[in-house]
């Protein structure tokens, strides 16, 4: 699609959600718009009609089509008797409203990145991605096997919600610069467009992070306004050229190694549910949550190709730039356990699951990926 046409098009629905895909992590103004309630409709006590709220424009298929994929999954596990509309940001209420408009009941549920709310408290970031954390396979098995479902379920009771794993990109890129960044010191007043917890630690190492509309950052980059952005991986990215204004595509996105999006309920309405409509949201959500990933991992390398073969130049973060982002999230998190209960809590489970996760993945994915991504092609 030629880029003029789509940010016209799509990119304006874009800037007006004020959202990056899956991360893109502007951080959300605290006072919602609130559409008229609208509560479950239900029909001889046998047909459900919710509305979901998504915080995503059309436009970004792999990460707003896992709210059609969940819906369309409802409708078919309940013979057409529990149907749920989808509607993209900004339709019924504003992309950063929805934690609002499902506490409120507004609408029964909603589909985001929890990370967009970490203004209302830094623990929502958790449920998705923090720098450093863990992968897409990790944050998976600490929510399903581990603490992660019940310690965020106990959260999420002070906003009304009951929460749902509900997509993963995978780990994303270290975005696009317009020079390359050998060393710490390159990072020095370099403007970028990122937000949420990875700005905040970018901002520790000596960027400056800017938040900016996702369809405003291809001309911020040609004008010179910015210095390098973030957006999510190569599918995503190559619909805005980001290659032609800003040629240098670092990885990896060391903020978001398995960002998580997630369902929210709000809790009458789960609660207002048969069993076995509780079960069909539960297994639904959970074929929408695979489903995600399974289309970045499928989509990405071909993406990655062409945007190469347009110009793009990988780079590697070298390794003091990510050991500096380390040491700078781990004092973060720190100064945040000592100020936040809620964070507190969560995070020292978390911490702890990750790190069993890598005395483990170190021995077997880690040294397999190894070999079968740079091993096998070493000379005999």
């Amino acid at each position: 699609m030629e880029r003029r046409s789509f940010l016209v098009k799509a990119g304006a629905v874009v800037a007006a959600a004020g959202v990056a895909a899956c991360g893109k992590k502007e951080e959300p103004a605290q006072t919602a718009v609130p559409a008229p309630a609208a509560p479950a409709i239900v029909t001889g006590g046998k047909e459900i009609r919710w509305r979901l709220a998504s915080s995503f424009p059309k436009a970004l298929d792999t990460i707003f089509g896992a709210a059609d994929v969940f819906a369309k999954k409802v409708n078919e596990m309940s013979g057409g008797k529990f149907t749920i509309s989808v509607h993209a940001g900004g339709e019924i209420m504003p992309p950063f409203g929805v934690v609002d408009g499902v506490q409120q009941g507004t609408v029964e549920c909603a589909h985001t990145a929890p990370y967009y709310f970490f203004g209302k408290d830094e623990t929502f970031a958790i449920d998705c991605a923090i720098p450093f954390g863990l992968n897409s396979r990790q944050m998976t098995a600490w929510m399903y096997e581990g603490n992660g479902m019940k310690l965020l379920r106990e959260f999420y009771k002070n906003y009304n919600i009951v929460n749902f794993p509900m997509g993963n990109t995978g780990a994303q890129m270290g975005g696009w610069y317009r020079k390359e960044i050998k060393k710490l010191a390159d990072l020095k007043g370099l403007k970028m467009r990122i937000g949420g917890f990875g700005g905040k630690v970018l901002e520790r190492i000596g960027g400056v992070p800017q938040n900016i509309p996702g369809g405003e950052i291809y001309q911020a980059l040609e004008k010179g306004t910015l210095d390098a952005c973030e957006w999510v991986g190569p599918y995503d990215d190559e619909k805005l050229g980001f290659q032609k204004v800003a040629k240098y595509y670092y990885y990896p996105g060391w903020w978001e190694g398995g960002p998580q999006l997630s369902l929210y309920v709000n809790n009458k309405a789960w609660e207002g549910l048969s069993a076995e409509n509780k079960a069909i949201v539960e297994a639904a959500a959970s074929h929408a949550h695979v489903t995600m990933q399974s289309a970045y991992d499928a989509k990405n390398p071909d993406a990655l190709k062409r945007l190469v073969a347009g110009g793009a130049q990988l780079r590697p973060f070298s390794r003091e730039i990510l050991q500096a982002a380390y040491d700078a999230a781990m004092g973060l998190y720190g100064e945040l356990s000592a100020k936040n209960s809620n964070w507190k809590k969560v995070y020292e489970d978390y911490a702890r699951f990750r790190d069993d996760q890598h005395s483990w993945f170190r021995f077997t994915e880690a040294n397999f990926d190894n070999f079968m991504q740079v091993g096998r092609f070493a000379k005999k």
